[in-house]
């Protein structure tokens, strides 16, 4: 069972968040990243988009509140990401590429910084994608990446490699959600997640510098994302992203199918 729906099942059963970041030690043990606080519990209910779910999940909380402001700790958090991994104790079978699953992250910005879209490539396949974003807001990241990742096959969500942009406070949220580990490149190391700088240089044909990123649909990104994804690349044998993509989802599907 996905960490998320743990949650909203002890939640239906009038555990609190304190008690279910208790339990979650306990159901994921040899998972450090879902270890997480009842304040991640928090941000992941009410950062949930209105509609009968997030009613449903606050109504489950003792207290009831429409909304919650997260508590402070008396110190200056400013330019910090809260409990964020680094790259460099990022699970060594990522670096070269051989098995499926693993991510990278960013938004690209639209004029004056005012409109961006979220970028995902899956570094085997060079599989694209794009996530359309209101803001480039902490909480507009987690929902439109949450939104995106989810799309993805759970056998190939494994872990996630971002720059240390703000938009990713919400990180262990993120996690929580969809399972995904998200780990953070070191300041101005734009190699450290190449296949995402790459890919955005390519998207930069469809979506230039300049322009207001917000006109998009999810419709249209789809469409950018299948146009790159169905370019041969000479480091696949001139096959495609989206075969390769396919192929290693077949392939792992298959091992997991094995495996029960």
């Amino acid at each position: 069972m996905e960490p998320w729906q743990v949650v909203q099942e002890l939640l239906a059963g009038r555990w609190s968040p304190q008690q279910i970041a208790g339990i979650l030690h306990d159901a994921f043990p040899d998972d450090h990243s879902l270890r997480v606080s009842h304040e991640t519990i928090y941000t992941a209910i009410y950062l949930t988009p209105r509609g009968e779910l997030r009613k449903q999940l606050i109504a489950s909380l003792r207290q009831g509140r429409s909304t919650r402001k997260p508590r402070t700790r008396g110190t200056d958090r400013r330019g910090k990401i809260p409990d964020m991994q680094s790259i460099h104790v990022r699970p060594a079978e990522v670096e070269d590429r051989l098995i499926p699953g693993h991510w990278e992250g960013d938004l690209i910005k639209g004029a004056g910084n005012r409109s961006s879209v979220g970028t995902l490539v899956e570094r085997t396949s060079g599989f694209v994608v794009l996530a359309k974003m209101s803001s480039a807001s902490a909480a507009d990241a987690l929902e439109s990446f949450s939104k995106a990742l989810e799309r993805i096959p759970p056998v190939l969500r494994k872990t996630l490699t971002y720059d240390q942009g703000k938009e990713m406070s919400y990180h262990a949220a993120l996690t929580l959600r969809t399972g995904v580990k998200v780990y953070f490149a070191d300041p101005h190391s734009p190699w450290q997640r190449g296949s995402n700088e790459n890919t955005n240089g390519l998207l930069r044909q469809y979506l230039p510098k300049g322009e207001d990123l917000s006109v998009y649909s999810q419709d249209e990104l789809n469409a950018i994302a299948l146009s790159l994804n169905t370019r041969p690349r000479q480091r696949h044998g001139f096959r495609t992203p989206l075969q390769v993509y396919n192929a290693l989802l077949d392939l792992a599907q298959a091992d997991l199918g094995a495996m029960h």
